[in-house]
């Protein structure tokens, strides 16, 4: 067992995110700790930037302003779609979540704004321009094997 978070330690947290206001958005509490690889996107880069350096059963709390955590809302990412190129029928109403394709991979975005013919749909990130807190509890850290750090560890779904 490693003694320190560093880069590509495999770490497990038990966590608690907050908004400003201390409303939960997201914890694991009551289930399985998350573990992650540092150091490979598998975790908003401010998240690990706070974490490295920390000890098995080290307690942190951390803000993060939203250039370390999702960005800023841009309105760039704010698109009108042709209604026809959702499936027929679909129920499309505002505030649902759907995912697309893209160059880039698969992509989630929101419905803004619903009419007959156009949909505004939103690819800013939910916590876009949100100031986030977290509460960390840090519950193993681990040295990756090799292939680990080539890419296929925790998380990546290869698994």
């Amino acid at each position: 067992m490693a003694s320190k978070i560093e880069q590509n330690s495999i770490v497990s947290v038990h966590y608690t995110g907050t908004f400003d206001d201390g409303k939960i958005f997201d914890s694991s509490e009551g289930k399985d700790p998350l573990t992650f690889l540092v150091g490979h996107g598998q975790m908003i880069t401010g998240f690990e930037q706070e974490m490295l350096g920390a000890e098995v059963g080290e307690k942190r709390q951390f803000t993060l302003t939203p250039d370390r955590a999702y960005g800023e809302r841009t309105e760039a990412a704010i698109q009108q779609v042709p209604r026809e190129q959702f499936p027929e029928g679909m129920a499309i109403e505002v505030g649902m979540v759907l995912g697309a394709q893209s160059d880039q991979g698969p992509v989630q975005f929101s419905v803004a704004s619903v009419d007959d013919d156009m949909v505004t749909v939103d690819f800013n990130h939910q916590m876009a321009g949100m100031t986030i807190n977290f509460s960390v509890e840090v519950v193993d850290i681990t040295e990756p094997a090799q292939k680990d750090v080539d890419g296929c560890g925790p998380g990546c779904g290869c698994n």
